[in-house]
């Protein structure tokens, strides 16, 4: 039975950007001040994300940002674990829960369980380097954490932290998300040319250069990139890459609809050798506006997607393989529908309400 006790949260995440971390966190967050919860996050100044301007949300900031060099990077990330240190140490005297979104912030978590405050963390990957940074975080969690939330079964199985209580909640759209998508489906008109989507970051790892031989191969189709990432940045990287006609490439997006409401396929290309996925945020939003989705067949993708029925699972190394897939998702409009339809049903069954309800237990 969830408890009717209210609880003031202090919310911790280091850098505020359009990733999937922070757009999870953000749902919580609205989600438990909804059910009357008294909350406040500490999280990165002057960087732009999903954890700005919420609603009711009392802040903290400190100053934080991402560097290439990976000496700085790593002096900064230090120097934050620092601060936050003594953030949270300034809630010694009240009767909080930390909440730690990811396993970056090890200072607020020292620091949670020296004041003796309950410390959750919410885990949402772990491929993390170098590996004794990775070993170090673990060990920290292990220490510290009361309780651990994984975002999938295959992270709590994977990368369990032992002696730790875990709990598998899974990711959820946002009820606005839904409510948009919805009112948007039951209006829709069928959309031409065929578009293939990925949002990914700025990283090798994550198919870039596997969504451009795609598209390379598929010239009559529509192929659409968005990158979380700068313009300069995206510019830099695909300075001497010659890129075919067919595929447009996007910064940074905050309003991420206008690109599913034209797809009709989404792609996730992580190499899970470099990358395992651990959910897949963006296949979930596709299958909520009813897209089919192909995505890695290991990792959080095989808990979201079932072969065959409403998307597939394919290693981005099988190149020719996606390239066939789509091929018949275009010709075969009695295939489409049906992978489209099953990819709606399931994402349904990913609950923002079931996802808040399991938080504020463990709470």
């Amino acid at each position: 039975m969830i408890s009717s006790k209210k609880r003031k949260i202090v919310f911790v995440h280091l850098l505020n950007d359009y990733s999937g971390s922070p757009l999870i966190l953000s749902n919580v967050i609205k989600g438990l001040q909804h059910k009357g919860h008294q909350c406040e996050l500490i999280t990165s100044a002057d960087t732009s994300g999903f954890l700005a301007e919420i609603e009711g949300l009392k802040y903290h900031f400190f100053r934080y940002r991402w560097y290439a060099n990976k000496y700085f990077r790593l002096a900064l990330f230090l120097w934050s674990q620092l601060i936050l240190f003594f953030k949270i140490i300034k809630f010694s005297d009240e009767d909080v829960i930390i909440y730690i979104n990811t396993i970056l912030p090890f200072g607020a978590a020292i620091a949670g369980c020296l004041t003796q405050k309950k410390v959750i963390y919410h885990v949402h990957e772990v491929s993390i380097k170098p590996l004794f940074l990775k070993q170090f975080l673990k060990w920290i969690a292990k220490l510290c954490a009361n309780q651990i939330i994984y975002v999938s079964s295959y992270l709590n199985k994977k990368e369990g932290i032992s002696k730790v209580k875990g709990n598998t909640v899974h990711n959820a759209l946002s009820q606005t998300f839904a409510t948009n998508a919805d009112k948007f489906l039951s209006s829709a008109q069928i959309s031409n040319p065929f578009t293939v989507v990925m949002l990914c970051s700025l990283k090798d790892y994550k198919g870039v250069k596997e969504f451009l031989k795609i598209a390379k191969c598929l010239k009559r189709i529509h192929f659409e990139l968005v990158i979380n990432a700068s313009s300069a940045s995206i510019e830099t990287y695909f300075s001497g890459i010659r890129k075919p006609p067919n595929l447009h490439i996007f910064s940074n997006q905050t309003n991420v609809h206008p690109f599913y409401q034209k797809a009709h396929v989404v792609l996730n290309l992580s190499h899970p050798e470099q990358w395992i996925e651990t959910f897949g945020m963006t296949l979930l939003e596709g299958m909520y506006y009813g897209l089919p989705c192909i995505a890695p067949p290991i990792g959080g993708p095989a808990e979201i997607i079932e072969n065959g029925k409403d998307g597939y699972l394919i290693d981005q190394r099988n190149i020719d393989e996606i390239v066939s897939c789509i091929r018949n998702l275009q010709s075969d409009n009695t295939l489409y529908r049906a992978l489209s339809k099953n990819a709606k049903m399931k994402a349904r069954q990913f609950s923002y309400t079931k996802m808040i309800e399991q938080i504020q237990e463990l709470i």
